[in-house]
């Protein structure tokens, strides 16, 4: 079961509303009493429904987790739309400058997460029953989302045990991000599962010595790391969606 529903966001190009999703797992009706862990996600509109994605193609949260019956609460949150770049410059936590994204950005990524945490995670706690503390809060997103799965599993280790980048955007900029892998420590019983896809390698020449950069960076932080470069891996929901179970399994694996 999905909820949707919209709130009041405070997007740099001014207060907007927002579509907010809720997965709730099969059996949270009936059993009153139990309580469950949260992803986080970013992109919400392309986590559950193909009617709302960007390309009229979703990851299909929902029905792969009914179907093995997850014991986890998903919360998401629609991205900005503005045509000048309103993803890019809030799922950023760097300033950047690519031509072929349109130029120069600031990055506000710190003020997407200091909403997620301060204000998102709240609501959620207090609305559905969830399992607040850091052990069972995990965080996931793909390309720019995934990025920003990588800054706030890092600079909000305190909120986040757990994260799933799939396909992060390393070329927004490797130096700051392999900078801030190695100078933030992480708690030792930090997890993060991280994939490429094949085919996106040869986009950019230089991905393939990036992504084995982040993977020495991550396990020099003793991070729990699972790292996997996806057969004839793309980059799309099509793609992210056949990577679930392995996301789902390195998010719940041996929680208790």
């Amino acid at each position: 079961m999905v909820k949707k529903w919209t709130i009041r966001y405070p997007a740099y190009t001014g207060t907007e509303k927002r579509n907010v999703y809720v997965y709730l797992p099969v059996g949270y009706r009936e059993n009153r009493r139990k309580r469950y862990p949260v992803l986080y996600m970013f992109d919400g509109h392309n986590v559950f429904f193909d009617s709302d994605a960007t390309y009229g193609k979703s990851w299909g949260m929902a029905e792969y987790l009914d179907r093995h019956k997850v014991p986890l609460i998903v919360a998401a949150i629609e991205c900005n739309h503005s045509p000048e770049g309103g993803r890019l410059s809030e799922y950023s936590p760097f300033n950047f400058n690519i031509p072929e994204f349109g130029g120069k950005f600031k990055g506000r990524g710190r003020e997407t997460m200091d909403f997620y945490t301060n204000v998102f995670k709240p609501m959620i706690d207090k609305r559905f029953r969830t399992i607040p503390d850091r052990e069972h809060t995990f965080i996931s997103g793909s390309s720019m989302g995934g990025l920003m799965t990588l800054y706030a599993l890092f600079k909000y280790n305190r909120v986040f045990s757990r994260g799933a980048s799939l396909s992060p955007s390393m070329e927004i900029d490797m130096k700051a991000l392999s900078k801030m892998i190695a100078t933030t420590p992480v708690d030792e019983n930090t997890v993060l599962y991280m994939d490429y896809g094949e085919e996106e390698f040869s986009y950019d020449p230089a991905a393939v010595e990036s992504f084995d950069k982040l993977n020495h960076l991550l396990i020099g932080q003793h991070v729990l790391l699972t790292s996997r470069i996806i057969p004839n891996g793309t980059h799309c929901e099509a793609s992210w969606e056949r990577q679930l179970p392995f996301v789902i399994n390195a998010l719940m694996y041996e929680l208790d």
